[in-house]
C-alpha cells in the first residue's frame, strides 16, 4: 500500500497538470475567438458608417447628375441590400463588397464633373467617404491579424487537440472580391 501512494500522488499531479493545461489552452482559444469577433464588429461599424454616408452623398449629387440616375440607383440598391442582410453574416460581407463597385462608379462620376467636384458639400462628403474607406481597410487588416492568431492556435499542436475537442474551427480571412482588382469603368456623355 505504501509503494502505491507515491505512484498515486504522481498520477494525481499529472492529472491536475493536464487539466490545468487544458483549461489554460481552452481559455486562450476563447480569448482569441472573442478577439476575432470583436475585431469583426469594428469592421461592421465602419461598413455601417459608409452606409450612413451614402444617402448624403447621393442627395448632394442627385440634382446635378440627372443623367447618371443608373449609378445613383445602383448605389441605393446596394446600400439597401447591405442593410437587409443579417449583421455578422457572410451575406452581409458579400453585400458590403457589392456596395464598393457602384460607390466607386459614383465617385468616378463626381471626379469627372468639375462643377460638382467643387461643391463644398460633395467635397466634404467625399473626404468623409475616403476616410471611411481607409478605416475599413485598417479594420479589415486588423481583423485578418486576429484571424491569423486565432487560426494558429486552432491548428498548432498541442492547442489543436483542445480546439478540435472543444469545437473551435479556423475562421476565414477577409479577402477582396475579384471585381476589386480592376478599376470601375466610368463612361460619361461628352460635354
Amino acid at each position: 500500500m505504501r509503494r502505491s501512494a507515491p505512484a498515486l500522488g504522481i498520477l494525481l499531479a499529472v492529472a491536475v497538470a493536464a487539466a490545468g493545461w487544458w483549461a489554460v489552452t481552452y481559455n486562450r482559444l476563447v480569448q482569441a475567438r472573442a478577439a476575432v469577433d470583436g475585431q469583426w464588429a469594428h469592421v461592421e461599424t465602419q461598413y455601417q458608417r459608409r452606409v450612413d454616408l451614402v444617402p448624403s452623398l447621393v442627395e448632394a449629387v442627385r440634382g446635378t447628375l440627372t443623367q447618371e440616375r443608373a449609378v445613383i440607383d445602383a448605389v441605393l440598391r446596394a446600400r439597401a441590400a447591405y442593410l437587409a442582410a443579417p449583421p455578422g453574416s457572410e451575406r452581409r460581407v458579400e453585400e458590403a463588397n457589392n456596395l464598393e463597385q457602384p460607390l466607386s462608379r459614383l465617385l468616378g462620376v463626381v471626379e469627372s464633373y468639375p462643377q460638382l467636384k467643387s461643391s463644398d458639400t460633395v467635397l466634404r462628403l467625399m473626404d468623409e467617404l475616403a476616410g471611411t474607406e481607409n478605416r475599413i481597410a485598417v479594420e479589415r487588416r486588423r481583423y485578418n491579424e486576429r484571424v491569423q492568431i486565432y487560426n494558429t492556435l486552432v491548428q498548432q499542436v498541442p492547442s489543436a487537440l483542445v480546439a478540435r475537442a472543444a469545437g473551435f474551427h479556423p475562421r476565414p480571412y477577409f479577402e477582396a472580391v475579384p471585381a476589386a482588382r480592376t478599376a470601375p469603368a466610368v463612361t460619361l456623355p461628352a460635354p
